[in-house]
């Protein structure tokens, strides 16, 4: 099996081979090493690509074929998950708690998965990206209490979903119905869920050759965006009749 592209941590322009040049199996590790810098993220981000390795690895760099999105005016939302939202026994909020949202995270349980790859270094990198207004987080509050949220990268009309997590029960999906309907009204174009959870499945997320989802990203990161710190509109209505 060939060996992934090695990067340069000293090229000022941070380069990547073409995707396509992505190795099969491990499905789609594209290239080790280089740095976890802003720039070196969005040069990534840009060109359908992520960081994603534990501790004692080297920085390992994917772009994976087929490739799980989401499109924000296409989520489903359950019946059981339309009457909580109805409910509203819950408050969300934006971009307020990033550095907790991404330690919870990087902390919570998850069934089949020793330890995290939400590393120290790369916890620190995404705070970076979130203070140079890249980075957001989506927060679900119970009776005062962050009890769910996610995080991801927002570049043009793209959201990069990264993790998400629960400590009580439906809190993720409520931020995540939120993130929805708030992509919808910025008119963001699509979701990348990278690869296929149970979970984001039943939100509608499908798989599309890479070559496809490279052609869409191309196309939607020409969108404007919303950049800086994100905040709630008003005028967006969270409660949903979707079943």
């Amino acid at each position: 099996m060939p060996a992934p592209y090695r990067l340069d941590p000293s090229d000022p322009f941070y380069r990547f081979p073409p995707v396509s040049e992505a190795l099969t199996e491990p499905d789609g590790l594209l290239a080790v090493g280089g740095d976890l810098s802003v720039a070196r993220l969005l040069k990534a981000y840009q060109q359908g690509i992520f960081p994603w390795y534990s501790d004692g690895q080297p920085i390992l760099w994917w772009s994976p074929d087929p490739r799980f999105v989401l499109f924000p005016d296409q989520i489903h939302i359950s019946r059981s998950l339309a009457k909580t939202l109805r409910r509203g026994q819950y408050q969300v909020s934006l971009d307020t708690e990033f550095r907790q949202v991404i330690s919870a995270c990087a902390n919570v349980p998850r069934n089949g998965q020793d330890g995290t790859w939400i590393t120290g270094e790369m916890l620190e990198a995404y705070l970076r990206l979130h203070q140079a207004g890249y980075a957001h987080s989506v927060e679900t509050w119970i009776d005062g209490k962050l009890a769910g949220g996610l995080y991801g990268v927002a570049l043009g009309g793209v959201f990069f979903g990264e993790s998400m997590f629960s400590h009580t029960a439906d809190a993720s999906k409520i931020a995540f119905a939120h993130l929805g309907k708030l992509l919808n009204y910025w008119d963001f174009g699509m979701i990348d869920c990278q690869i296929a959870t149970g979970h984001l499945q039943r939100f509608g997320a499908t798989g599309l050759p890479r070559t496809h989802f490279i052609e869409l990203l191309d196309q939607y990161l020409s969108i404007p965006g919303v950049s800086g710190r994100w905040q709630l509109p008003e005028q967006v209505s969270y409660v949903t009749n979707d079943t």
